[in-house]
């Protein structure tokens, strides 16, 4: 009966093994009271939003939680990652990674596509898919908010990227994301949730290419009061538009067709 049993736990690995990522609960840290964002859900398919905590393996062979991620298996692209901001103090490299345990693999953490028997695309996007000049891998959690050599080689991970319209993302996006640096100098500490909304339009293996990108922060300053702001953009001349959290969840709600919220009530 044992046998039988490890035979079939073996032949069942490859299916279980894409829910099998590191949930939300082994790195709350990325999340202002440890309460994530919400977690979308396809009644139709149980396995197509995962909840990724982003990790590398360190010197010592040891598990190092980045950021966090909810990723869309079916659009192959993620909804969010979360992470405290840093400040940029490495230069930027893109070995772009990714994630073996949504295809089947079993190691644990992020690493590079090498040949094997794991069918590797099946539910992430690959470097093969961004081939062509029109979208850049547009990260969510962004080098720039880095600041040692790790982290840094983290956000270079394909689930904590999406197809991002190459004008907006070395223009508008990219003085987003360095603006909030030089704004965010008082915190003692910034919590920052960054996400896209997909468009129809596809690339490469049926990757789909972000429509929108939003970002909110929640600043704590040292004396425990938060502050907190929203961000969404393209509109139509390429700027980021500036909002409430409360009027970015009431968007993203519509827009995702169900109750959204960035900081569930905490800032």
């Amino acid at each position: 009966m044992g046998l039988r049993c490890d035979i079939l736990v073996l032949l069942l690995f490859p299916l279980l093994s894409q829910g099998n990522v590191t949930p939300f609960t082994n790195c709350p840290q990325f999340f202002v009271n440890g309460v994530h964002p919400t977690v979308l859900r396809d009644l139709m398919n149980n396995n197509r939003y995962q909840q990724i905590c982003q990790c590398l393996m360190d010197q010592k062979n040891q598990v190092i939680y980045y950021y966090a991620t909810l990723y869309d298996t079916n659009n192959k692209i993620p909804v969010y990652s979360a992470y405290t901001l840093q400040h940029s103090t490495v230069s930027r490299e893109n070995p772009w990674y990714v994630e073996p345990q949504l295809d089947g693999g079993r190691d644990l953490c992020m690493g590079a596509q090498k040949p094997s028997t794991i069918n590797w695309g099946q539910h992430q996007a690959l470097n093969s898919d961004y081939w062509g000049p029109v979208y850049d891998k547009g990260h969510l959690y962004p080098v720039y908010h880095t600041s040692t050599y790790l982290s840094m080689l983290a956000t270079s991970t394909l689930t904590n990227a999406a197809p991002q319209g190459s004008s907006f993302n070395r223009g508008g996006w990219k003085t987003h994301e360095r603006n909030l640096v030089s704004l965010l100098q008082k915190c003692s500490k910034v919590y920052v949730v960054t996400g896209v909304v997909p468009d129809n339009i596809a690339i490469g293996n049926g990757v789909r290419v972000a429509k929108f990108y939003w970002s909110a922060y929640c600043c704590v300053i040292i004396n425990g009061i938060k502050e907190s702001k929203g961000y969404v953009g393209p509109d139509n001349n390429d700027i980021v538009l500036t909002l409430t959290v409360q009027e970015l969840e009431k968007e993203l709600s519509k827009l995702y067709g169900s109750t959204f919220s960035v900081f569930q009530g905490g800032c």
